[in-house]
């Protein structure tokens, strides 16, 4: 097991190898400067043209197409200088040996420019992208930067972590779970004791609260976790290394609406926006348990439980046709089926039967008949 002194030193070589990186990038930009060259960052773009899905891996991955964000260009050289001030930023964090939120830093590098009325960052929403830019142009990871998100997600299961040199036993979290950080890698979560057979994320937190109650978890020997919706990277990372390294199975509980589906396919083979991180987060086992069109009928649901979709959830829906991770017949025959019924529904229906239908008899009829998609 990791002691607290070992994790310190791996932290410390990391930061040591990402301030490399930062350097790098600075002293390349400072012989631009010298040789009199307009400066100028490569950066690979991070958008739908430049990913394409691997028939080989079964992950959506990001493209050699780059762009060049230059000084001297009046469109251009705002973006320059936030990705210079976020990479400084970053710097003085990794120095100080301290870490801290998108959030902070968003703070830590606003200001208005001196004799002039221009912020260098107006809104979070400009510098959480110029962050995503450093990640995939230095090729360090976020977490490697020393920031974080807010925590989002809680787990609980047959299974014993360490937590940057603490040790907690995830079967007695007691109603609240474990709390999912934003970093999960390896030099801060540990896997030290399983008796886990898979791995169940759910989409929504109420129905987690009804699994983790009826201790779903302990009589099938699963590590439960949820997210209250889209998974985060931290909760990703968390469902792919006991996937890839445990051999675990992963179950996606989501409803049957195009977000469900979409909330799945990104655990599965990662998203268009973190295509560079596909092969760190992405679970192209993972299998969907989530509610089907047919299962109304499977299950004999009453009419109350079906909700008419609405227009950005079919124009959603026929755009999820058009992607080739959603090619094969069977996804092809699942969507269509959803537009044909002209209703969603929520995995909360099912407590139209009865509180613990979803516990006692779905996903374990499920499960048992290996009735999923993948």
């Amino acid at each position: 097991m990791a002691t607290k002194r070992s994790l310190a030193k791996a932290h410390a070589e990391r930061a040591k190898k990402t301030l490399g990186k930062i350097e790098a990038l600075a002293q390349e930009t400072i012989r631009q400067v010298k040789r009199e060259d307009n400066p100028g960052l490569e950066l690979p773009i991070r958008a739908l043209s430049n990913v394409a899905f691997s028939e080989k891996h079964h992950l959506i991955e990001l493209g050699d197409k780059v762009q060049t964000r230059e000084f001297f260009n009046v469109s251009m050289a705002k973006k320059f200088m936030q990705t210079f001030l976020v990479a400084g930023a970053c710097k003085d964090l990794l120095e100080s040996g301290k870490t801290t939120s998108i959030r902070d830093l968003f703070y830590m590098t606003k200001h208005t420019i001196k004799g002039y009325k221009e912020n260098t960052f107006d809104d979070q929403v400009e510098s959480d992208p110029i962050i995503e830019d450093l990640e995939v142009g230095l090729d360090a990871l976020r977490e490697e930067l020393h920031l974080f998100a807010n925590k989002k997600g809680s787990m609980v299961g047959p299974m014993v972590i360490v937590d940057s040199g603490d040790e907690i036993d995830l079967s007695r979290m007691g109603s609240g779970g474990w709390s999912v950080p934003s970093i999960t890698e390896d030099y801060v979560i540990e896997f030290k004791k399983s008796e886990a057979e898979f791995v169940m994320l759910v989409e929504k937190e109420a129905v987690w609260h009804r699994l983790n109650e009826d201790k779903f978890w302990r009589k099938h020997k699963c590590l439960l976790l949820t997210c209250g919706g889209q998974a985060t990277r931290g909760a990703r990372r968390l469902i792919q290394r006991p996937s890839s390294a445990l051999k675990l199975p992963v179950y996606v509980l989501v409803d049957n609406d195009p977000w469900g589906l979409y909330i799945y396919s990104v655990v599965k083979q990662g998203s268009i926006s973190l295509a560079y991180e596909s092969m760190r987060m992405a679970c192209p086992k993972a299998r969907y348990l989530g509610l089907r069109t047919r299962d109304f009928k499977t299950y004999k649901l009453s009419d109350e439980v079906k909700i008419d979709l609405l227009k950005e959830d079919i124009t959603r829906a026929k755009q999820m046709l058009a992607y080739p991770w959603f090619a094969a017949k069977q996804w092809q025959e699942e969507i269509n089926d959803q537009l044909e019924s002209g209703f969603k529904m929520e995995i909360e229906a099912l407590s139209n039967k009865d509180i613990s239908f979803v516990t006692d008899v779905y996903i374990p009829q499920k499960i048992a008949k290996k009735d999923w998609l993948v």
